[in-house]
This record gives structure tokens, sequence and C-alpha cells, in this order.
């Protein structure tokens, strides 16, 4: 899009994880370089960074609700100084259960793992719930925050946790995104997460030519991807379905 860092462009980066203290510092020192943009990547870097500011454009990646959280006014007219875009749409959430029903027909009984900390999961259950009765499944939700709960209970941070969790007791598991099946999980699908990225550079390049967030609407994902472990399928002793792997877009094998 014609922008070179340290040409006619300058990227500031600050990488905070999860840590709470370190995402307000980085709010901060970016905000106070007075950039003409800020990419904010996940829900967790939001917060801090509408408290450091309410002037400087932002455009988040990979926020689940951004209207229910406050970031924007509604997704056709974000209003304010902030647009972006949505990671899921809550019918995904029905799917996951449908495709884990198509690979292992005998499950009756499954255990949903959601971040206790975000407001988002509950919707997001409450979807799954209401999908499980027609497929005969009891939904059972399972909050985790750390890599402990989760091992005494049976979530991009301890995808190796969960899969090899998973793997060891031979449960069939979806996973929301491709890194999951990479890091040894049984299938996936989800937003092509890369492409999301792709498409806010060109919301970035849009604000520093001009344009005003207030007038960018909050767009949803476009690509999605169902990514299948044949490895893990083996392993698993899953016979994956003729019709799921005609559908899938990358198979690991």
């Amino acid at each position: 899009m014609g922008w070179t860092d340290g040409r006619n462009a300058r990227i500031e980066i600050r990488w905070a994880t999860n840590n709470a203290d370190r995402i307000r510092r980085s709010a901060t020192e970016l905000v106070a370089l007075a950039p003409d943009v800020i990419l904010a990547s996940g829900e967790s870097t939001m917060p801090a960074l509408r408290q450091a500011t309410r002037t400087v454009p932002i455009v988040f990646v990979q926020v689940i609700d951004p209207v229910g959280a406050g970031f924007v006014d509604s997704l056709a007219r974000p209003g304010g100084n902030v647009t972006g875009f949505t990671v899921f749409e809550f019918s995904l959430s029905g799917k996951w259960l449908e495709l884990l029903k198509q690979i292992a027909p005998a499950v009756t009984r499954v255990a949903v793992l959601r971040d206790s900390a975000l407001g988002t999961g509950t919707s997001q259950f409450a979807v799954i719930q209401a999908v499980a009765p027609s497929l005969g499944v009891e939904a059972i939700p399972v909050n985790v925050y750390d890599a402990g709960e989760i091992e005494r209970a049976l979530t991009l941070t301890h995808r190796h946790v969960i899969s090899a969790l998973a793997a060891r007791h031979r449960l069939p598991a979806v996973y929301p995104f491709r890194y999951f099946v990479a890091a040894g999980g049984l299938i996936s699908y989800g937003p092509d997460v890369i492409d999301q990225y792709r498409r806010a550079a060109g919301y970035v390049d849009r604000i520093l030519k001009g344009e005003k967030p207030a007038d960018l609407p909050v767009q949803a994902p476009t690509k999605y991807e169902l990514v299948i472990n044949l490895k893990t399928a083996k392993a698993l002793g899953i016979e994956m379905p003729a019709s799921v792997l005609a559908r899938a877009d990358e198979v690991i094998e």
C-alpha cells in the first residue's frame, strides 16, 4: 500500500501478552507517542487503550463483541475513534458442536472450555447450549484461566496443554483456530486470522490517508477455514467422514 517502516512511516510495537499491568503501561506509552493510528490485537488490549485516548484512531483485530464491550456504538456506525474487525459471529459456536457430532457420533456429553474472564464466553456458550438438544448432547461449561485449571478440569496461550490432554484422554475435540490443530489438536473451524490482519492493514491505510474510524464500519470475518489433523484422528481411532474431509481447507498428515 506504499508505506515503508523507516521511510515514510514509523511503526512502534508493544507486546504485552496477557499481563494487565503491562497492557496498561504499553497503551500509555503508545498514546504518548502521538501516533496517527493504533492497531490493537485482541480483546484484552482495548480497555487500556480506550482509557488512554478517545482521540487517536484505533483499529482492532480479534475482538468478539465490540458493541457489548462498549468499544463502539454499533457495527455499522462505530462512532468515536474506534473501528475494526470482529473475530466471531456467535452463531459459529453452534457449528463447532455440529462438527464434533459429525466426527464422533457417539458423544453425548461435551465439555466447553471457556475463559471465565471474558463475558463473551457466556454468549457463545448460550448458542452451544441452544443447539445441544437437537444433537442429543449435553453441553457442560468449564471455566478456565490458566494451565493448572485446564488440567484439573479435564486458550491461545495454552493450546499445547489442551491438545495434549485431549490426546492423552482420547477425547475428540473441536477448536476455533488452525494453530490448535497445528499443535496436535484434532480439528478446527473458524476465521482465517491472518486474513483479518490483512484487512486491518486496509483500514490503517485509509485512516492514514484521512478517513475517520467513525465512518468505517466494523466488519465480521469473510474467510473461514476447516483444518483437520489426520495423524491425531488416527491416534484417537477416529475415521474422519468423507463429507468432512471433502470440506477441509487443509489436512495435516
